[in-house]
């Protein structure tokens, strides 16, 4: 099980390549609500171009002459909209996450790994991650999954994991959820971000999805897909965004989804990622995203025992 491999990790220049190696247009202005219709409290309003004016029919004055502003949303509101989820520790332990602090050697590297992007994302001004890997089989869920429990830990912060491996949804039965929701509803804007995504404890929203869906790629180069997006990040207002994302060599779904990206995080797989794979990614991203770092899971460190502190 990926949990039980190492994962190493070491600093390097922070220039956009940092190393870790181990391990519609909004559509409801268009829309007629009927009676008894539900709308969303958070849907991000627009402003409106050029407003009719309209007359007051006693006086024959104009009441309205400028449009009106849309009102932000509330974060702390939007979080408590949210349904909220259980997770049993004892399933997110048999798939290899870890939910509390471990003394094992991946749950140690995961955590460094958090701090390090903190770091390197409060340099950059980002907080919006795509996790890949080159190629299936990687290890990215595992990484990206783990990665937001640990940044959820903190108990000011706020995280947002998204599941955008839309061909093949993961994440649900990752965290061992049977009910997960249709995401495809909510990148198409038929449903609010209420009624799709789900909150563990205060800190961390889940963005899940139940439904595979075939054209991927389109759907995420839709503008709705953006608006979508845009609006989630506005509403809930983050510290950190983690997509998990399908692998990069094969579909061109990160691509597609790069305008609402800031960086990508890398995960290699030490036991069958070849160099080549790695130097194809960084041809892949290079003038399109900055690569935020890179991952080794499953490395072989016989030496990470002796890095542990507080085990008796």
């Amino acid at each position: 099980m990926m949990s039980r491999h190492n994962m190493l990790m070491q600093d390097s220049a922070w220039s956009g390549n940092m190393e870790f190696s181990a391990m519609s247009e909004d559509k409801s202005a268009g829309r007629t609500t009927t009676r008894g219709a539900i709308a969303s409290l958070f849907r991000p309003g627009q402003t409106v171009s050029s407003v009719p004016v309209t007359l007051d029919l006693v006086k024959g004055r104009e009441i309205f002459t400028e449009a009106l502003v849309p009102l932000r949303a509330n974060p702390t509101r939007v979080w408590e909209s949210l349904s909220p989820v259980q997770l049993s520790g004892q399933t997110l332990i048999g798939n290899g996450l870890f939910p509390m602090p471990s003394n094992q050697a991946a749950g140690l590297a995961i955590d460094q790994l958090r701090s390090k992007i903190l770091h390197g994302l409060a340099q950059q001004g980002w907080k919006r991650i795509a996790v890949t890997s080159p190629t299936h089989g990687c290890g990215k869920s595992f990484v990206a999954t783990n990665l937001a429990l640990s940044l959820a830990r903190r108990p000011t912060s706020r995280t947002a994991l998204i599941d955008l491996d839309l061909r093949r949804p993961h994440l649900a039965n990752l965290l061992g959820l049977q009910d997960a929701p249709d995401l495809t509803e909510f990148l198409t804007g038929e449903q609010p971000l209420e009624s799709i995504f789900r909150r563990y404890g205060r800190t961390l929203a889940l963005g899940l999805n139940s439904t595979p869906v075939e054209m991927a790629a389109e759907l995420l180069h839709s503008p709705d897909s953006a608006l979508a997006l845009s609006a989630m990040v506005e509403q809930l207002d983050p510290e950190v965004v983690i997509y998990d994302m399908p692998p990069a060599l094969g579909t061109d779904d990160l691509l597609a989804i790069a305008p609402s990206v800031d960086a990508v995080l890398l995960v290699v797989d030490g036991t069958q990622t070849s160099p080549e794979d790695v130097r194809a990614c960084e041809r892949l991203f290079e003038g399109r995203l900055p690569l935020l770092g890179v991952v080794l899971n499953r490395a072989q460190d016989r030496a990470a025992s002796r890095h542990v502190y507080g085990k008796a």
